[in-house]
């Protein structure tokens, strides 16, 4: 089934992943890749929290298990290290590419005081409790890696603020508070840093992308987007945003849309649509697109290997 346009046009992989008998991802936190394209998706699952792929999709081995209430987002750091936010019981942690703890950011259990009220049931209400920014964590959402290894979080779904750390997990600084305007948030739900150190946020109740210098000064805002959820970039700059509408976004790197990938309007199955919830996306080396849905939190349908879809770069 091919989809987008132009030089933007790929081909999905049906079933791309070779899940564990008996497994699945339910829903996907955040995918990351090493530098051998090997694809490390953290998903909320029991038995398998982080499931670890090779580029064609072959199970490799899974981790986790035990470590997580609600994973959320995820990064690589340059030496290969995963990093993975639990948005439920506030930490950031640093793994080996083998599961083993290196690091973790934040006090399990012990969120900070943001005036954030959780309601499970009126997720809006709670996103309008928060009254101000405060420090790492309540409950952070993304995490995104530099080069050097400097950190950014963004901190999410009971905090409205981006936290920058260094690489043994010295809290430099942060940024944001709740609202609309330039430099506040409505749920920054990830993150990412491109190669000039930018930090780019998607806003996702405010529907933008918001982006910033490496000193969390206010640099521009793009707002094409129904909900986005994450972000990613290729080689030649180009920006890759997830968005919770059904539908992901490619832009040339001063903001020119290049291409959408959506569901066919004759798709009303959700259990075949090509995607349901996407939330989480990523790049391997020769381009190709794994974006993940969150499909059970969705719309309770447990789409088995199909909450990731890949798609080649034709």
């Amino acid at each position: 089934m091919p989809c987008g346009s132009g030089k933007f046009t790929y081909e999905m992989v049906d079933g791309w992943a070779k899940l564990p008998k008996g497994a699945s991802f339910l829903d996907i936190g955040g995918i990351s890749i090493d530098a051998q394209d090997r694809v490390f998706v953290l998903n909320r699952s029991t038995e398998h929290p982080v499931m670890v792929f090779d580029r064609e999709g072959n199970f490799l081995t899974s981790w986790g298990k035990g470590l997580f209430k609600r994973a959320h987002g995820s990064g690589v750091g340059p030496d290969g290290a995963i990093y993975c936010t639990d948005d439920k019981n506030h930490t950031v942690r640093k793994f080996t590419p083998e599961g083993k703890v290196l690091m973790t950011l934040g006090q399990e259990d012990q969120p900070s005081d943001t005036g954030y009220e959780q309601d499970w049931f009126e997720f809006f209400w709670s996103l309008t409790t928060i009254t101000k920014g405060g420090p790492p964590f309540n409950r952070p959402t993304g995490v995104a890696i530099t080069e050097s290894g400097t950190i950014y979080v963004s901190d999410g779904y009971g905090n409205a603020r981006v936290h920058k750390f260094t690489p043994d997990g010295k809290l430099l600084l942060s940024w944001g508070g709740p609202g609309y305007r330039p430099g506040e948030f409505r749920l920054p739900h990830n993150i990412a840093v491109d190669k000039q150190e930018r930090v780019w946020v998607p806003d996702r109740e405010n529907s933008r992308v918001q982006i910033f210098n490496s000193s969390g000064k206010f640099l521009d805002q793009w707002e094409n987007f129904i909900r986005p959820t994450d972000v990613c970039f290729d080689d030649e700059g180009n920006v890759y945003v997830s968005e919770l509408c059904l539908q992901v976004s490619i832009f040339s790197p001063n903001g020119k849309l290049l291409a959408r990938l959506a569901n066919g309007r004759q798709e009303k199955d959700p259990a075949k649509a090509l995607f349901v919830a996407p939330h989480a996306i990523a790049l391997d080396s020769r381009g190709d697109i794994y974006v993940g849905d969150v499909s059970w939190t969705h719309s309770k349908i447990d789409r088995g290997a199909n909450v990731l879809r890949k798609l080649v770069r034709k």
